[in-house]
């Protein structure tokens, strides 16, 4: 097979091309905000954006905002009166999110709320059709635990990054929290009859799970 970057290019040049408000917050994200690379980017925010425009979701939750990329991707495939809760731990993020939900013309779609999803979660009274984690890596069993319930019957949970770039094929020193967090939702998923689950190798890991 082709060098990788190669393969990568020919992919994002087959597939829609990007929003351009989109662009535009992925190159303010890379200039200004630390941690830039856990933005979704292009082809993963077009993989959620045809997963919500194939379920059509009434109400979607996302744990882990970060600066809005994801959840303007998953917003395009509300219904009509449907809502997105997302929901980040970090203040700072705030501001830059809400410019770009109101750019995108999703803001009266989108409910921003700030604190601990452990917190938030049992407060929320909907019943989700899909449910995107992409948070605190140790906390990713616990927030499975938080939302199952929440999720409806033949909804979908997907979570981000369970590939961990390889580190699961490996034990974790006693330190490494985040890959001990990761390590521990894949089995949990893996054991749990009560669902239907497939982990697609797209950037870090995304696992598609459907309640059965």
């Amino acid at each position: 097979m082709g060098d990788q970057k190669y393969i990568d290019k020919y992919i994002l040049d087959h597939i829609e091309p990007e929003d351009a408000i989109l662009k535009e917050l992925d190159r303010e994200t890379h200039l200004n905000v630390v941690g830039a690379r856990m933005i979704s980017g292009h082809l993963q925010g077009q993989v959620l954006t045809m997963l919500s425009n194939m379920i059509r979701p009434q109400f979607i939750l996302e744990i882990g905002t970060f600066t809005g990329y994801s959840a303007i991707c998953l917003a395009k495939g509300l219904k009509e009166n449907g809502k997105l809760i997302t929901i980040e731990i970090d203040d700072e993020l705030e501001s830059i999110a809400k410019k770009y939900f109101e750019k995108a013309g999703v803001q009266y779609k989108i409910e921003q709320r700030i604190g601990a999803a452990l917190e938030i979660i049992p407060t929320l009274t909907q019943t989700f059709d899909l449910v995107f984690i992409d948070a605190h890596k140790p906390e990713y069993p616990a927030y499975y635990d938080a939302v199952f319930q929440k999720v409806r019957n033949g909804g979908f949970i997907v979570a981000d990054n369970t590939l961990w770039s390889g580190k699961v094929l490996n034990k974790p020193a006693e330190d490494d929290f985040q890959t001990r967090g990761i390590i521990e939702f894949n089995s949990m998923i893996k054991n749990d009859e009560r669902v239907e689950k497939v982990i697609l190798p797209l950037r870090d890991g995304m696992t598609i799970i459907r309640k059965k």
